[in-house]
């Protein structure tokens, strides 16, 4: 018979934001009597803890929020909600001695969680606020280009990110050609980017997941907030269904610049329509103390045309059906039904005959996960997961002669996965976590599928009848890692993983388009595959208000893709001819130094990186750059309080310039001038490099209203950056090629009014 001591019971609940009731994600409860034993809650708000019969100390805290302890005599399993209290509600700054420290201690590396409210503060391109510009900004993360919405990681190309909005995958995150992106910050309640290796619930991308969380809404009380700027006026609006027990949230935006072009006195632009809206829908209801349901959809949409001439719309539109629900203490579930789809189409009138051009990609997906709390040293993730994917890729129609909406014109695929992952902390100083995801990708008729070799014949045509299952590819993707605790202020970490990617963008542009096609595993296409190992040091300074970390990673990539030279991707049916495939590998070092606490906070980031493919039939089938290649990254962001209701920021970035092919020489032929290349990528833009300013100033908090001020300037040193290179004629020597540069943004002053009441 077991004696008082050895008896274990189980602390569990959840850790909400006192003004808004909300769930905090990642909410750490700490154990003051037992070194090192502790928990986070999930991405719901919940934890659990398993502890010898006992007294203790409960730590519960959150960066910016004030911390809270509990004591508690542990002799029966026991429910805690804690609802920590905003540093911002309060009439003072507070100031806590202890921190939170999960860089060091958490087993994961390559994770950045970002703080939604960090980005009020961060200057941007006319002044809207923008995780994918702010992300842009950390260690091992580059933008695609100038203003650009797009974003590389750890060499990875832009749609090997894996994108999540409400677990929905968002297939072109982007507005207004990417200066933009489509969250609308209003709307967010947490921001997690997973650049390293991710964990086995996650799959479908090489690269990265950008986990988006949008906000449950105040199921206390009702509340309405926005901001107006420049380009475009922003709107929330939540509150209770029924009090404590659920809320809602809606937020909604909109660019005005075609309002104004409404009253320009020339026709041509009276008739150009140019704007992009968004709008998130949240809704979720506790049923009881152990089951919760959530329903949460996004849609959004860029419109811009000139007269009848030329029209170009595209959009996302996602859906969340979630069930939440507590099996016992230890034991948390979560089932979900997700819709997504992206798709675009292009209007164009050739003198009098009018076309279109129209592309989709739809899936439905099924999820199941699970988490079993087993005690504070081990915590079990598993489930499963089934996506069907309908594709259609760009088809051509001329008017009166629409598009039959049929099998023969679409590609659908069947993608499962099952996976299973064991953190684990056998010692006080040292943690595993290791999983295993098994992922399978179906081949679904009906219609005709090619192999093609290399010059882009046809070697083998398989046929497949409407619903039948062709070709299955398996892969299994192991990840492990590792965190050794030097001491309670560093560590050392080390990861390997492996993943696998089944759907593929065609792009032939540096930045992207809103037209470039996504295209699925097929038989001459296989399955993306990367493997990463990545080690790194991880120190903290002054009680976790500093940070400094290193880490390094290494990948090798298979069944890399590219493109021949002059390959048309548009509306090319037989686009498969068009690509060659080979390996890859992307390797570097990543610094950040990031102060978190006082009046000036912010991060100094620095990567060097290089990522090379290797393809047959390009560059004598030697390594070459990738497009994303570059060599240095830097990126400084300050943010400083001034007085209690002042504050300013400053942001400066470098990087060395994209690879990119350029012309080696030209010919003529009956006449004309034709340019010819050589290597692929073998050349660089100039170097990048900017500054922005800005200043927020904070209204006076009554009891029901809250305002600020925010102005910024993007580029404030006006530095003429290239955004496009081309080659033409030197007029004044018809034997010579000059480049010409076109520069996109210099100094861009902005100014935006921020209100909640």
């Amino acid at each position: 018979m077991l004696n008082a001591q050895t008896k274990k019971y189980t602390i569990s609940g959840y850790v909400r934001d006192a003004g808004s009731g909300e769930e905090l994600i990642g909410a750490t409860i700490r154990i003051l009597e037992l070194e090192n034993t502790g928990a986070a809650t999930n991405a719901y708000g919940y934890y659990s803890l398993t502890l010898t019969e006992g007294e203790y100390t409960l730590s519960v805290q959150f960066v910016g929020f004030v911390r809270q302890e509990q004591k508690v005599t542990l002799s029966s399993d026991q429910k805690f909600d804690f609802e920590l209290v905003d540093n911002n509600t309060l009439s003072e700054v507070v100031i806590e001695a202890e921190r939170q420290d999960q860089n060091v201690t958490d087993i994961q590396m390559g994770v950045d969680k970002m703080d939604v409210r960090e980005l009020n503060k961060v200057p941007v391109l006319m002044g809207e606020k923008d995780i994918i510009k702010t992300i842009q900004l950390r260690p091992g993360v580059k933008n695609g280009g100038e203003g650009t919405g797009g974003f590389f990681v750890r060499g990875g190309a832009a749609d090997q990110n894996l994108i999540l909005l409400d677990e929905a995958t968002v297939y072109n995150a982007s507005h207004l050609l990417g200066f933009f992106s489509v969250f609308n910050s209003d709307a967010l309640k947490d921001v997690t980017l997973y650049k390293g290796t991710q964990p086995a619930e996650f799959g479908g991308r090489l690269a990265s997941v950008l986990d988006v969380r949008m906000k449950d809404g105040n199921n206390k009380k009702f509340g309405v907030d926005g901001g107006i700027g420049l380009i475009s006026a922003r709107l929330n609006v939540e509150g209770p269904i029924v009090k404590d027990k659920g809320s809602f949230s809606i937020s909604g935006r909109r660019t005005y610049a075609d309002v104004f072009l409404k009253l320009s006195k020339e026709d041509a632009l009276k008739n150009t329509q140019l704007y992009f809206y968004d709008l998130n829908l949240k809704a979720n209801y506790k049923i009881n103390n152990r089951n919760r349901i959530y329903l949460s959809g996004y849609f959004g949409r860029d419109v811009l045309g000139f007269r009848d001439l030329f029209g170009l719309d595209w959009g996302n539109a996602t859906g969340t059906l979630r069930w939440n629900s507590l099996v016992n203490d230890k034991l948390f579930s979560n089932t979900t039904l997700i819709f997504s789809e992206y798709n675009y189409k292009v209007s164009i009138d050739f003198s009098g005959n009018k076309a279109e051009i129209v592309s989709r990609i739809q899936n439905y997906n099924l999820k199941q996960d699970f988490q079993y709390f087993v005690n504070s040293e081990n915590k079990i993730k598993f489930g499963v997961n089934s996506i069907f994917h309908r594709i259609l890729p760009g088809k051509l129609a001329l008017e009166n002669n629409p598009i039959p909406d049929n099998k023969e014109n679409n590609r659908y695929a069947w993608e499962n996965a099952a996976y299973v992952s064991h953190e684990w902390k056998p010692l006080k100083r040292l943690g595993f976590e290791y999983g295993l995801r098994v992922s399978s990708f179906t081949i679904v008729g009906q219609g005709e599928f090619y192999d093609y070799d290399n010059d882009g014949n046809i070697t083998d045509t398989t046929r497949l009848g409407s619903s039948e299952f062709g070709k299955t590819y398996f892969n299994l993707e192991p990840r492990v890692g590792m965190n050794f605790l030097l001491s309670e202020r560093h560590s050392l970490k080390a990861f390997y993983g492996r993943n696998t990617q089944n759907l593929h963008l065609l792009s032939n542009s540096t930045t992207g388009s809103p037209t470039d096609l996504w295209i699925p595993t097929s038989y001459n296409v296989k399955p993306e595959l990367s493997d990463q190992v990545s080690l790194g040091y991880f120190r903290n300074f002054l009680n976790n208000k500093l940070e400094f970390s290193v880490e390094t990673y290494y990948k090798w990539l298979q069944n890399q893709i590219d493109y021949k030279d002059g390959a048309q991707i548009g509306i090319n049916q037989s686009v498969e001819s068009e690509l060659l495939f080979g390996t890859g590998r992307a390797y570097g070092i990543e610094f950040l130094f990031r102060k978190k606490l006082g009046k000036l906070t912010g991060w100094v980031g620095y990567t060097l990186s290089r990522v090379e493919k290797r393809i047959e039939g390009i560059n004598n089938s030697e390594y070459y750059p990738a497009r994303q290649d570059r060599t240095h990254d830097i990126s400084i962001v300050l943010m400083y309080e001034l007085a209690p209701r002042w504050s300013v920021a400053a942001t400066w970035v470098y990087y060395t310039g994209n690879a990119a092919t350029f012309p080696s020489g030209k010919y003529e032929i009956q006449g004309q001038v034709v340019n010819y290349f050589t290597e692929r990528n073998a050349y660089r833009f100039p170097d990048y490099h900017r500054m922005d300013l800005g200043i927020t100033f904070d209204g006076k908090k009554r009891k029901r209203f809250e305002s600020s001020w925010n102005l910024s300037v993007y580029n404030v040193y006006a530095r003429e950056n290239a955004f496009t290179i081309t080659f033409q004629e030197d007029p004044n020597d018809s034997s010579k090629t000059q480049a010409v540069q076109t520069s996109l943004f210099r100094i861009i002053p902005s100014i935006t009014y921020n209100f909640k009441f």
